[in-house]
């Protein structure tokens, strides 16, 4: 009978409440990078997540993504309303109670759609986003999460893909998410010809730094102990990240003859992005190589998005998808099993094949998530009556035409117009 640990138990519950705050943090870094008029529809997107999705996956997105295995492809009903979820440890997490892994994969499935949300900033319908959050939360976010670690098709019970806290699971698939949404919903009005620049780039920092925090939680934690897993996941992920907001900001300054704060937070950002796969399967060199090349290659993603002609309001799919992709690509290369015996070595260490394993599962969750989320774009459509704001609305602003308050006034205080 496996025994509880409580040191196990208090980091994954201390992790669980740092990935719960990485959602306000994002909604902050968001926040800040839209227009004034904006920014109270941009962080509500992301704070409401917090509440329906937490609701969502207690009564059926953890038994989807966790329950018993249905060929490969979705978890089973037993743990539906969290049947069964309780203080005995499980299969999945021996060392620590179920209900303790359950809260803490509830904050990934929390703020994995509230990533989309930066691609589709400053157009959708709040009333939409009710629906499509609920709909991508089931159909997509718990059969890719099952796929990679509930026994499913893509993880060691089946391809042998490696991914240890997301690169897969939440980057790609929330990325390529929002790219389906950009093209569903077309551009913002005025976009490319009128100004769109950040409104407060303090807000941005501050916001990537609660991400960067939370980020320790999401990685780390993911070691599902307090051992010598966790703190060589820890080490890669700051690695990572601070690399990347050198390979981010070096080809800006040459481009741009200056650094800018927004590009060390995107950066940084990326970093995060592309090392989340990895952290808990490579060296500390190693992780610096990814995190570097998951910044500069982020970069260019970013830069050629005018020449592709689409709206990312916010950069999700230059940075979560591109990030992703090469985060998985490069565990692909950089995983060795002595930093993880239950992982793989990679490319570098005689297995070419792990190479072509995370190239496998970089293909099924674009495939899957880029179809399944147009469907349920459609869908959503049909029951909303058009799933984006009128164009009074979105020249008024979403903070007035979808929650009647604005974020400032001249005195520096937000209202709403019932007050």
């Amino acid at each position: 009978m496996p025994e509880i640990d409580t040191g196990d138990t208090a980091w994954i519950l201390a992790s669980a409440v740092l990935v719960m705050f990485m959602t306000p943090g994002l909604a902050l870094f968001y926040g800040g990078l839209v227009r004034s008029k904006n920014v109270v529809g941009t962080i509500m997107q992301s704070f409401f997540a917090l509440g329906l999705v937490s609701v969502v996956f207690m009564m059926l997105g953890y038994t989807l993504a966790f329950g018993s295995d249905i060929a490969q492809v979705v978890g089973g009903f037993d743990f539906s309303f969290l049947s069964g979820v309780g203080a005995e440890p499980s299969d999945l997490a021996p060392t620590i109670p179920h209900s303790a892994y359950m809260v803490f994969q509830l904050m990934f499935a929390v703020i994995t759609p509230a990533l989309i949300t930066g691609a589709v900033a400053e157009r959708m319908k709040f009333k939409g986003w009710i629906i499509f959050l609920t709909l991508w939360s089931l159909l997509v976010y718990s059969p890719v999460a099952h796929w990679v670690w509930g026994g499913g098709w893509l993880g060691a019970d089946g391809v042998g893909a490696l991914d240890f806290a997301g690169g897969t699971v939440v980057h790609m698939n929330a990325g390529i998410a929002a790219l389906a949404c950009v093209l569903y919903l077309g551009k913002r009005r005025g976009y490319p010809q009128d100004a769109m620049r950040p409104h407060n780039v303090p807000m941005v920092v501050i916001g990537a730094s609660i991400l960067w925090f939370g980020w320790f939680g999401f990685n780390a934690g993911s070691a599902l102990a307090a051992n010598g897993l966790a703190g060589s996941a820890f080490v890669a992920t700051h690695l990572g990240a601070a690399a990347a907001m050198l390979g981010w900001l070096i080809p800006e300054w040459m481009q741009h003859k200056a650094p800018t704060a927004i590009g060390a937070a995107t950066g940084a950002v990326a970093g995060l992005v592309a090392i989340t796969p990895a952290a808990g399967y490579v060296e500390p060199w190693a992780a610096v190589i990814i995190g570097f090349a998951g910044g500069l290659i982020c970069y260019i993603a970013v830069s050629l998005k005018g020449r592709l002609k689409y709206d990312d309001s916010l950069d999700v799919v230059g940075v979560h998808f591109v990030g992703g992709l090469v985060g998985a690509l490069l565990t692909g290369v950089f995983a060795t099993t002595a930093i993880n015996e239950a992982g793989a070595d990679g490319l570098l260490y005689g297995n070419p094949g792990q190479l072509g394993k995370q190239a496998i599962a970089a293909v099924g969750t674009t495939v899957y998530s880029l179809i399944a989320t147009f469907v349920i774009l459609f869908i959503t459509d049909k029951l909303v009556g058009g799933l984006r704001v009128s164009e009074d609305e979105e020249l008024s602003g979403l903070d007035l035409s979808q929650h009647s308050e604005t974020a400032y006034t001249a005195e520096g205080g937000g209202t709403s117009i019932h007050a």
